[in-house]
């Protein structure tokens, strides 16, 4: 810091010296050339270095006193830096301002331009375009903007418009409790089927029902009417799976799993066809709940018409058992014939105690009087009827059923014949009512939203279109970027 402190004299006549002869010492001029842009920094960051400042204001003090300057000057130059901008009269023989201010700085020591330089920190460097610069502009042109420029283009200029159409419906299941059911015939519930809107939702994206509109309504050719737009026009020659994969992007399903609402919104480049697409769309639909309505409904009436059959097999089978049995005992009913037998021997026993009462009253007489003989010989022949009709109830000498046998087998056969009859009776009330139950709807489509037609083309859309395109080109851009800085910063 002695050197700060010398003589403003010797400083001034040591610099006049060296501006006169023109040269320098390598020293000196090491040290100048710096000096200006710190005593700028300097200048810059007052706050920082007063006491450079007030050195600096006492160098030009003394450089103008030696030079002659008079006091008035003195003033005006201290007054310079605080912002004024008078001066004052100056003798002829007196240097520029830019002169003495070159001077002065020339006058700063060294160690004093150390000082400010790290009271002013690093002095940045003139910031200037390189090679990587102009690759990223290039880059960021090529992979965002030009493609982006490009599917403006296309959209607004080529591509065609779209006409939406939109039908709203959901699968509805009546259930109708019995009639003998408490309350039953006063009202019905009436509720959505989840499962059977699964299957329709499903059934909405198979390539079943896009195989079939194409079939009825010409699907290709809806589709492929305008040209010259290669990216959202069909392409005819394509395949049943193109057309499905076009298919997915032109008609647009909703489900609400919560309430079972099923919305669909056809696209089409005409506002008939896309109509037209949404209500063969919906006849199809309910044309394949009716299908699973259907099938239930013949599952149920095959099960009741099974159980019909197997019924009337069982009597018939009952009734040909009966009839054999009767034809083979020639016996019509063996219980009537059984009745009969055993009401002849009621009345042969009754006869028989007549007989029996006839004799007793002819005891007194002699044995030889017709009168006694002749009730003898009725009651003889009265006991034989009765053991030959009570003989026919037992069996015979040939080994054949007795009419108590077969009166018990002709019971089995009758009860096996009501069995059936009443089996078949319940399976035919059965099947009647299967049969009443299919010819009701128990699930139907209800739509709330009928197929709509469109005034305006909001399709495609082209904003959103290019929103998304910007967002992900200048996600792929920076991710870019960044791997190529990181990639960089690694050597």
């Amino acid at each position: 810091m002695s050197s700060s402190l010398q003589n403003p004299a010797d400083i001034e006549a040591e610099t006049a010296t060296t501006d006169e002869t023109g040269t320098a010492r390598t020293s000196g001029r090491g040290r100048r050339a710096p000096a200006k842009g710190l005593a700028a920094a300097a200048s810059r960051k007052s706050g920082r270095a007063p006491a450079q400042r007030r050195r600096r204001k006492l160098a030009e003090g003394a450089d103008e006193g030696q030079d002659g300057f008079s006091p008035t000057a003195d003033e005006d130059t201290a007054a310079a830096p605080l912002g004024g901008r008078r001066r004052s009269a100056r003798s002829l023989d007196a240097k520029p301002r830019s002169s003495r201010r070159k001077l002065s700085l020339s006058n700063i020591s060294h160690e004093t331009m150390l000082e400010v330089a790290a009271a002013a920190g690093p002095v940045a460097r003139e910031a200037f375009v390189r090679a990587r610069h102009r690759l990223l502009l290039w880059s960021f042109l090529l992979v965002v903007l030009l493609p982006l420029l490009v599917s403006a283009a296309y959209l607004y200029g080529v591509a065609k418009d779209q006409y939406a159409s939109t039908v709203g419906f959901s699968v509805r299941r009546e259930d109708a409790s019995a009639p003998g059911d408490l309350l039953g015939g006063l009202s019905a519930l009436t509720k959505s089927s989840s499962s059977d809107t699964d299957i329709l939702y499903e059934y909405l994206r198979s390539q079943k029902l896009v195989a079939d509109m194409d079939e009825r309504i010409d699907l290709r050719s809806m589709w492929s009417k305008p040209w010259g737009d290669p990216v959202f026009v069909l392409d005819p020659t394509g395949s049943i799976e193109d057309l499905v994969d076009y298919w997915q992007s032109m008609v647009r399903t909703s489900y609400d799993s919560t309430t079972g609402l099923i919305e669909v919104r056809v696209l089409a480049f005409d506002p008939a066809d896309a109509t037209t697409i949404a209500t063969a769309l919906l006849e199809d639909s309910a044309a394949m709940i009716n299908a699973l309505s259907a099938a239930a409904r013949e599952d149920a009436v095959r099960y009741s018409r099974e159980e019909v059959m197997a019924a009337e097999d069982r009597l018939r089978n009952a009734r040909e058992a009966v009839t054999a049995f009767r034809v083979k005992n020639q016996i019509v009913d063996p219980t009537t014939d059984f009745q009969t037998q055993a009401g002849l021997v009621g009345s042969l026993e009754n006869k028989l105690a007549e007989a029996q009462i006839e004799i007793d009253l002819l005891a007194g007489v002699t044995e030889n009087d017709p009168r006694l003989v002749q009730a003898k010989r009725r009651a003889e022949v009265i006991v034989a009827r009765i053991a030959a009709e009570r003989a026919k109830v037992g069996a015979d000498e040939t080994g054949s059923k007795d009419l108590a046998a077969l009166a018990a087998d002709y019971e089995r056969l009758l009860v096996d014949r009501e069995f059936a009859e009443k089996a078949y009776v319940t399976a035919l009330s059965t099947y009647d009512g299967a049969k009443a139950e299919s010819q009701r709807t128990s699930r139907y489509l209800a739509a709330h939203i009928l197929p709509t037609t469109a005034e305006v083309s909001r399709f495609p859309e082209r904003l959103a279109i290019l929103g998304l395109m910007a967002l992900f080109l200048g996600l792929i851009w920076s991710i870019a970027v960044l791997i190529g800085y990181s990639l960089k910063d690694r050597r």
